[in-house]
């Protein structure tokens, strides 16, 4: 196989940390002398870029968050004059300014390669057919999947999301054998397919790359059986470089392999700032090393996940398939809560399909959490009754607080054509 792995992969653990410490410099300097939120941030706390002697080093430079990003809307952390900057990205600003980021014609050229990386690792050869469903535009899924694809060398079908009974007419006719979408639009896709009296499992789908949202390995289960195919996860977001930061190997699905020739990661205590050992969980927070236009020193992604040695890409450390996110998190009555327990739940219970959504409301005094999911097509009113019954029982048993749940009809729940906020907070 080792003809399918590009230089980078090859490197061995010694190589990799080398190359690493050469590329944190050169990125702390070019942030320093090139954005000026860094250059002051470095100053307030003592520190230069050639205070980074060793790796170990970056724990003294200070942490970016997502409200750098919008303090500094929309350019003020570009490193590059605007004439150098070759594309645009930015998320939906639903919770205030959008997070702006830019690409150099090298920034996408990486980009590309490392999407490319992604999708040979799930499987993906020269010569397959790619359906992309994830949306393009300024989100940065559909266009850097569609990139990293065609470098491959594979054929992109660029459905973007939406228009789902055509999506569903589109595989059955181009007959692709990936897709790259996140999880709960495919299930949206998966009811069509029902709808449409197609039994999935005949498709010629192969594997599913899954990303843009947390998923459980209840939903990879969920999936790989109801489509006959491999499902693995692909991990990226935009303020970093956009999908294609890490990814599963099809063979072993035992994590994502972090592509650390271009991203250095680091796992600290999500409430505070202080480092976690390897293997013990926390928040993932990510370094640029190649990034030109805009560079990102030790950015806190609030994803839940741990570090893990790395497995077939013995020099490339793994994280832990993310299930959860602290801004995520829901606090009631004094546990915490996250969606990827509740999703686990449902999946596991009979009746139910697995379209659900959290409604957190306020009685009186007290924070209220209902589980609002949908009911298979067969299921009697008596299944019903047992299964929010069930879901009741079994969140208050596994996770320690009680909850309502509501059974609803089939197809009640809004579907997903993008990323799908389990959440709907109504205190």
């Amino acid at each position: 196989m080792d003809e399918l792995l590009d230089d980078g992969e090859l490197l061995s653990t010694d190589e990799l940390r080398r190359l690493q410490l050469e590329r944190l410099r050169s990125t702390l300097r070019h942030a320093y002398e090139d954005v000026e939120l860094y250059r002051k941030k470095f100053d307030a706390a003592g520190v230069r870029p050639e205070d980074c002697r060793t790796l170990d080093d970056l724990a003294k430079f200070p942490f970016t968050t997502k409200a750098d990003l919008r303090d500094t809307y929309p350019f003020g952390m570009f490193g590059v004059p605007m004439e150098d900057v070759r594309r645009i990205h930015a998320s939906s600003g639903s919770t205030g300014r959008p997070t702006v980021v830019g690409y150099t014609q090298r920034d996408l050229d990486t980009w590309a390669d490392l999407v490319a990386r992604c999708i040979r690792a799930a499987g993906g050869r020269p010569g397959h057919k790619v359906h992309i469903s994830y949306g393009y535009g300024l989100f940065t899924g559909g266009l850097g999947a569609h990139y990293g694809a065609e470098r491959a060398g594979c054929t992109v079908i660029p459905a973007s999301g939406g228009m789902t009974e055509r999506q569903v007419r589109l595989i059955q006719d181009f007959r692709p054998e990936i897709i790259m979408v996140t999880p709960t639009y495919m299930l949206t896709l998966l009811d069509e397919f029902e709808r449409q009296g197609i039994d999935p499992r005949t498709t010629s789908l192969r594997v599913g790359i899954f990303g843009a949202e947390p998923w459980t390995e209840a939903m990879r289960r969920e999936l790989e059986e109801r489509f006959d195919m491999h499902a693995v996860d692909i991990y990226g977001l935009s303020e970093v470089m956009g999908p294609g930061v890490a990814q599963e190997r099809v063979e072993t699905k035992d994590g994502l392999h972090l592509w650390e020739d271009h991203f250095y990661p680091e796992i600290v205590d999500p409430l505070g700032e202080q480092p976690q050992t390897q293997g013990e969980r926390g928040e993932l927070v990510l370094t640029t090393l190649t990034k030109e236009a805009l560079p990102v020193i030790r950015y806190r992604t609030r994803d839940l996940t741990r570090l893990l040695p790395g497995t077939a890409r013995a020099a490339f450390r793994r994280i832990e398939k993310i299930t959860g996110r602290s801004d995520d998190m829901i606090i009631l009555r004094g546990v915490n809560v996250f969606p990827s327990q509740i999703e686990e739940i449902v999946l596991a219970t009979p009746a139910v399909a697995p379209h659900f959504q959290l409604q957190l409301t306020r009685r009186g005094r007290m924070e209220h959490l209902t589980v609002v999911v949908e009911a298979r097509a067969a299921a009697t009113d008596a299944q019903r009754a047992d299964a929010a019954e069930t879901v009741v029982r079994r969140v208050k048993e596994g996770i320690g607080v009680t909850v309502e749940a509501h059974v609803v009809d089939p197809e009640t729940i809004e579907r997903s054509v993008g990323k799908f906020r389990r959440l709907r907070d109504m205190r």
